[in-house]
């Protein structure tokens, strides 16, 4: 699918922390999982693939009225690159001609559709092959990665992430500014102080 992009959203984990899934959250009358959907959903050019683990029942049930297509990782245990391998896996498989993905995961409850849309303005406009979101004097998810880069993502292992590849290769990465990027909700602490 030349010229779309795909937005992968990592939803697999099993918010050990929290003690309940996080994915499933309410948030803005919606659930943290489902505002990062309807945010990427609402980008031109683009279509959706969720990755899902822990809690997979509980979670795909609520996702049933979306476009978008739901993947399950088996071995959403063994680390973030399970997911990211099986959200590209399934992506190459559906669109084997996807030149741009972009991976986002579901507890950053201040992504929007306008963080999207700059990464992907960024990539067309200084052809760099990885534009990551910046915050909190770091990079970070939600992050886009050009077709080049899929091999690289497919061999991660363990709780490797994309932070790997930016390190790997600084000189073809660029970044758009993402406030709030770094609020993140891993324990109930965070939760309570989320205003919505």
């Amino acid at each position: 699918m030349p010229g779309k992009t795909a937005i992968i959203i990592l939803a697999a984990g099993s918010s050990s922390r929290l003690g309940h899934p996080k994915q499933l959250l309410a948030y803005k009358n919606t659930t943290l999982l489902k505002n990062t959907i309807k945010e990427a959903s609402s980008v031109d050019n683009t279509f959706v693939i969720v990755v899902t683990g822990s809690n997979r029942e509980l979670i795909e049930k609520e996702l049933h009225f979306f476009d978008i297509k739901i993947t399950y990782n088996p071995e959403w245990e063994s680390g973030m690159s399970s997911s990211i391998n099986k959200g590209l896996t399934e992506l190459l498989l559906l669109y084997p001609d996807c030149e741009t993905c972009i991976f986002a995961v579901c507890d950053q409850p201040y992504v929007t559709h306008i963080i999207f849309e700059n990464l992907i303005a960024e990539y067309q406009k200084t052809n760099k092959g990885i534009v990551a979101s910046s915050y909190a004097e770091t990079l970070g998810t939600p992050i886009l990665f050009d077709k080049k880069y899929f091999s690289n993502l497919l061999q991660l292992e363990g709780q490797e992430g994309a932070k790997k590849i930016i390190n790997k290769f600084p000189d073809d990465v660029a970044s758009i500014p993402f406030e709030k990027g770094n609020i993140d909700i891993d324990t109930p602490e965070d939760y309570s102080k989320l205003f919505f």
